[in-house]
């Protein structure tokens, strides 16, 4: 009798390539939520640090620093910030991490996210009718860093 050699057939090939596009179908999505709370919690990271220098200094700066312009601080930008200039209703300034327009957040829900001088939060979530905004995230939901 000759020996038979051993490997895998096609059908054992098969199966192993369809438990592999179904493990890969559930965790993709999941992988990539994981990825956008990272990006915004990069980019609440940086309102706290832009909102900590604008606080130390005296007169209030017209604008921010270079490495505080961007979220993350190296590398390539996803949010840019800017410090919107001074608001006696708020108690002298606003600062906005906008996505930027050719990264990864471009189409994020959340928009961008908004701080001011008395901690108060919130989203901008550009050219939004009545209808997507009740389908949008609260702040609550895009703040959130769990």
């Amino acid at each position: 009798m000759p020996r038979r050699e051993r490997a895998f057939t096609l059908l054992e090939l098969v199966i192993a390539l369809a438990a592999a596009a179904i493990v890969a179908a559930f965790a993709l999505p999941g992988w990539r939520n994981q990825i956008a709370r990272g990006h915004r919690i990069d980019a609440v990271a940086a309102l706290y640090r832009a909102a900590q220098y604008v606080e130390a200094q005296s007169p209030l700066p017209v604008s921010l620093p270079a490495g505080m312009e961007q979220a993350p601080p190296a590398g390539a930008a996803v949010y840019r910030l800017k410090l919107l200039a001074a608001d006696e209703m708020n108690g002298g300034y606003t600062i906005v991490a906008a996505p930027a327009p050719s990264g990864p957040m471009h189409d994020d829900p959340c928009g961008a996210f908004v701080l001011d001088a008395n901690g108060s939060r919130g989203n901008q979530i550009p050219g939004v009718d009545a209808a997507t905004l009740a389908a949008a995230p609260s702040a609550r939901d895009c703040w959130r860093d769990r």
